[in-house]
């Protein structure tokens, strides 16, 4: 067994046992899990602070990623790499000492424009996946090189459904990064490595391991980040910082938050105000990109903070933002919110979708989808978000396409083929196929291929219905699509 002496100088990629706190059904649970090293901090040998390690869980999605002392780490199992990790030639300070990989940055001194995207498309039936806006493609006389190498676009979306407890949504076989190839290309592999790695891209060099902000402060509501954000770099020394629900601002201080409040006159999202509910106290915002850019990076500096595949850039231009919010005596507080490109080649309806954490488990990821279809009925088109989903946001799409489609099923006794569900919902097919199969609802009868609705599959419907959520009331959406030129559409690199 090793000494702590001989172990910390060596401890950054290492494998051991760690001694993980779980909390179930309100109590604190504790077991040994296998966990790999990515930092250390307060390792200075006049240090007063103890040592801690930041481990990533085997197995585990990275938003359980957490800082551990020395006490919890079982030596005598400790397994070291191949090669040691170096830290990244643009590294810059992370949380508490530690380093995280900087973005890069324009002669302007600017973080590069570039937008959101996401990883490979993912199949109905595999569990968990999310979204974000896609990254428009440039000619090939325009890309350098390396732009020509890497063309991977990923995407953000989260929903309401959060994880029970790590062992049945995020737990399984876990894809280690930077691990050897493997010579045989398995699409189900890629995507377990995705779903447990916690990231939909390729290139591990766009990814910061390490999450950098710990808690923020929106509203009445105290939430811990799941993965790193490009925020300015003093706020990672900070153990919270403070975000305005209304503009999105962040600052570094409760005092520094009170000043801005004072001076902030904003009392909702900066757009037009295309729904409302009365009854439920629910609206939807819609904002131009290219007309309230702050606001807009403000958002998706936030939104990166819980998707982790989500590659953030500050290029907003080519996209439209749907805010959806709570209106109360204050104001219209921040619920979730999903963006759609101007102009897309695929016809995605959403390409980036979030509920933030304070707000999921309550209906809202689904309401979110909704309305992303109901402007799509309006628009007589069919949508779909852009590929692949995130975990949570795959379970929201899968069980909001279920439940539309069996509902639509119901309605017409069966008697509807994949094309008409298609025109009803505005599904696109291949989503109601999926998701057919997905429920066994396709049987081979007389040589052709039919739509069977079984009594247990109507039984589940009617125990939805029971449930009497809220609902998008499409008389109360007021809303244009709009309409760009060419001009518009022509973006500066």
């Amino acid at each position: 067994m090793l000494s702590p002496e001989e172990f910390i100088p060596q401890a950054v990629g290492a494998r051991l046992p760690v001694n993980k706190v779980s909390v179930v059904n309100g109590e604190e649970q504790q077991h040994w899990q296998k966990a790999e090293i990515l930092s250390i901090r307060n390792d200075e040998p006049n240090s007063k602070h103890p040592v801690e390690f930041y481990v990533h869980y085997e197995g585990f999605n990275k938003r359980l990623d957490e800082w551990v002392p020395l006490s919890a780490l079982d030596l005598s199992k400790v397994k070291f790499g191949k090669t040691q990790k170096k830290s990244a030639p643009n590294a810059v300070p992370g949380a508490k000492g530690t380093t995280v990989a900087a973005p890069p940055v324009t002669p302007s001194g600017n973080p590069a424009s570039r937008v959101e995207g996401s990883g490979s498309g993912a199949a109905f039936g595999v569990p968990h996946n999310a979204i974000v806006p896609q990254k428009r493609k440039r000619p090939d006389r325009d890309r350098t090189p390396s732009e020509k190498q890497s063309q991977a676009t990923p995407m953000d979306t989260t929903s309401e459904q959060a994880s029970q407890d790590a062992g049945n949504v995020e737990g399984g076989e876990g894809g280690e990064e930077g691990g050897e190839e493997e010579d045989t290309f398995s699409k189900e592999k890629e995507l377990e490595k995705l779903r447990v790695g916690g990231s939909m891209t390729q290139c591990l060099t766009e990814v910061a391991r390490l999450k950098n902000i710990n808690k923020i402060v929106m509203g009445k509501y105290e939430v811990e980040a799941w993965y790193f954000s490009p925020y300015p770099e003093e706020f990672s020394q900070l153990p919270r910082i403070y975000l305005c629900e209304f503009c999105l601002e962040a600052v570094g201080s409760a005092r520094q938050f009170e000043r801005h409040r004072a001076k902030c006159t904003l009392r909702h999202p900066p757009g037009n105000e295309i729904y409302r509910d009365e009854q439920s106290h629910i609206s939807f915002w819609e904002i131009d990109g290219k007309r309230q850019r702050q606001y807009c990076r403000n958002l998706c500096l936030l939104s990166k903070l819980f998707l982790d595949h989500k590659t953030l850039y500050y290029d907003v231009d080519p996209f439209m933002f749907y805010i959806m919010t709570s209106s109360d005596n204050v104001g219209h507080h921040f619920l979730g919110y999903f963006s759609k490109e101007k102009h897309s080649s695929e016809d995605y309806n959403v390409a980036c979708i979030l509920t933030l954490p304070q707000h999921q488990r309550m209906g809202y990821g689904k309401l979110l989808i909704q309305f992303s279809y109901e402007l799509s009925k309006i628009e007589k088109k069919t949508g779909s978000p852009e590929k692949p989903l995130s975990d949570l946001g795959l379970l929201s799409y899968r069980s909001y396409w279920a439940d539309t489609i069996l509902e639509k099923l119901y309605e017409y006794k069966g008697e509807l083929s994949i094309q008409e569900l298609s025109e009803e919902t505005s599904i696109t097919p291949d989503d109601i196929m999926h998701t057919l199969q997905a429920l066994d609802l396709i049987k081979y009868y007389r040589g052709l291929y039919v739509i069977y609705l079984s009594q247990g599959n109507m039984q589940h419907h009617e125990k939805n219905v029971a449930k009497n959520r809220t609902r998008i009331d499409p008389a109360k959406l007021h809303w244009t699509p709009p309409k760009f030129t060419a001009s518009q559409l022509r973006y500066g690199y």
